[in-house]
C-alpha cells in the first residue's frame, strides 16, 4: 500500500468498522487478493468474472468475463493490472488450469497446463516471476510467468496449501494429516528442510500465510479452525474456532504488523484476536 501504516493496539482494533462497500456484485466471491504495493483489490466470482477495485477511492475499475474457463483462485502478479486465475471448467479436456491475464486489455497472456483437477491454492513469489499452485490432483506445481512449461512438481497426499514467506526464500506446503513442510525456494528439489505437525487436528489445511516479519505462520482448516505457529520451530502459539461456513472455507489473515489476526466466519461476522494475549 502506498499510505503509511498506523500502529495498531487493542483499542484501535475494537473501533474498526466498515470503511467502504462494493455493491456491484451480490453473489458468491471465490477468492480475493490485494496488490502488494498499490491500493488495488482483485476478486474472482461465481458468475465467472474478475473484478479490479481501487480500494483507496472505493471504485470498481474493471470487470472481465471468463465463461469458457470460469474463475476460482486468483492472485496479483507484480504488475498492478495483471493477475493469475485458476479455471473451473474443462480441466481434464484442455488442461488449461491456470491463466495469466491482463486486466488492462482483457487478454490472456499465457495458459499454464498441467493440473487435471481444481486448483485450491495459489501464490506469487514476492521477489521474482515464480508462482505456485496446489491442486486436488495431489500435486504442487512451480511455474514461471515467462514460460508455459511447469518448472517443478511436488507429489503429495491430500489437499495442498502453499505459501511463500515475505522474502521469497522459503515456501511452505501443507498436506494431509496436518503436516507442514518447508522448502528452500532455490533448491526445493532436494526436499523439505523442516517439517511441522499441527498436533491434535488432522483436518486438511485450506490456507496458509506467513506474517510480514516472517516469524509466524497462519493456518486455516476445513473444519473452521485457525492456528498460529512459530515459523522457525513449528510450535503452536494459539488456536481459534469459528462458526461453520458450509461449502466455503473460512478466510483469515495477519494484520501488517503481525500482532493481530482477522477472520470471517459462517455467521457473517468478522473476528479479530490479539496473537500475544489470545483475546478476541
Amino acid at each position: 500500500m502506498t499510505s503509511s501504516l498506523t500502529e495498531l493496539d487493542d483499542d484501535l482494533v475494537r473501533c474498526m468498522s466498515i470503511g467502504a462497500v462494493f455493491s456491484e456484485f451480490g453473489g458468491k466471491i471465490h477468492s480475493i487478493d490485494f496488490h502488494r504495493k498499490d491500493d488495488l483489490l482483485v476478486t474472482a466470482s461465481e458468475d465467472d468474472s474478475v473484478r479490479l477495485y481501487d480500494i483507496a477511492n472505493a471504485k470498481l475499475l474493471k470487470t472481465t468475463s471468463h465463461k469458457k474457463h470460469g474463475t476460482d483462485r486468483i492472485c496479483f502478479t507484480h504488475h498492478p493490472s495483471s493477475v493469475i486465475c485458476s479455471s473451473k471448467y474443462n480441466l481434464e479436456s484442455t488442461g488449461e488450469s491456470l491463466r495469466y491475464l491482463s486486466m488492462y486489455d482483457n487478454r490472456c497472456i499465457r495458459y499454464f497446463k498441467g493440473h487435471t483437477q481444481r486448483v485450491v491454492s495459489l501464490c506469487m513469489s514476492p521477489i521474482n516471476d515464480s508462482f505456485m499452485s496446489g491442486s486436488l490432483d495431489h500435486s504442487v506445481r512451480i511455474w514461471d510467468l515467462r514460460v508455459n512449461a511447469c518448472q517443478g512438481i511436488l507429489r503429495l497426499r491430500g489437499r495442498p496449501a502453499v505459501a511463500y514467506d515475505q522474502q521469497g526464500l522459503v515456501f511452505a506446503v501443507a498436506m494431509e494429516g496436518g503436516a507442514i513442510k518447508l522448502f528452500d525456494s532455490r533448491s526445493y528439489d532436494k526436499g523439505p528442510f523442516d517439517t511441522f505437525l499441527v498436533g491434535g487436528d488432522t483436518a486438511e489445511v485450506c490456507d496458509i500465510k506467513f506474517s510480514n516479519d516472517g516469524k509466524s505462520m497462519l493456518l486455516t482448516t476445513t473444519n473452521n479452525n485457525i492456528y498460529i505457529l512459530d515459523a522457525y520451530g513449528g510450535e503452536k502459539r494459539c488456536g481459534f474456532s469459528l462458526e461453520a461456513s458450509p461449502g466455503t472455507p473460512i478466510e483469515a489473515t495477519f494484520t501488517p504488523d503481525g500482532k493481530y489476526m482477522v477472520a470471517g466466519s459462517g455467521g457473517g461476522t468478522m473476528h479479530a484476536w490479539s496473537i500475544e494475549t489470545k483475546n478476541e
